[in-house]
């Protein structure tokens, strides 16, 4: 029996790779915020982590000055992930859309996108790496979606198009 739950824990363990998970003793150096304000824009995003040990991503998304946007950006030492179908993210959203961005060279112009909408609770977002599509300012770019071996960066976009406060509440991201 000891051999049958140890064996179950090393599968589990080794169909899972953890990208980042908070706690209260986080080091959060690597996690960066980048809004529209490098093209004129005034929205304003800010990261801490919470005394409950989630990490928060919040603040205000404004159009004023063409702007739209704020972004929650994570770069990491690269990951191979041809292992791996899935992220899975533990998060507590505001009700509103956002987008998950991955990057397979952190120094790539484009990013691998797609949305999901959150509840207002607590809830694990599961996205097959394969229906991440590439796109740059918005727009979608005539390549293939992500087939890539590496990932090296992982961010958290709002831009819905309209002037809104926002608050996203993060645990664990991890491949799967």
């Amino acid at each position: 029996m000891k051999y049958l739950i140890i064996t179950i824990l090393l599968t589990t363990a080794m169909h899972s790779m953890l990208i980042f998970d908070f706690n209260s003793n986080s080091k959060t150096q690597n996690w960066k915020i980048v809004d529209d304000r490098v093209m004129g824009g005034v929205s304003q995003g800010r990261f801490q982590v919470s005394p409950e040990g989630f990490g928060v991503f919040q603040g205000h998304v404004s159009l004023d000055n063409y702007g739209g946007f704020s972004s929650l950006r994570y770069n990491f030492i690269k990951k191979e992930v041809k292992e791996y179908g899935k992220i899975k993210v533990r998060l507590k959203g505001d009700g509103k859309k956002y987008q998950l961005r991955i990057k397979d060279k952190a120094d790539n112009y484009y990013s691998y996108i797609t949305t999901f909408e959150t509840s207002g609770d607590w809830e694990e977002i599961k996205i097959p790496l394969k229906n991440l599509y590439p796109s740059f300012r918005g727009r979608k770019l005539d390549l293939p979606n992500f087939t890539c071996e590496y990932i090296e960066e992982i961010a958290f976009l709002i831009g819905n198009k309209k002037n809104e406060d926002f608050k996203l509440l993060i645990d664990k991201i991890e491949l799967i």
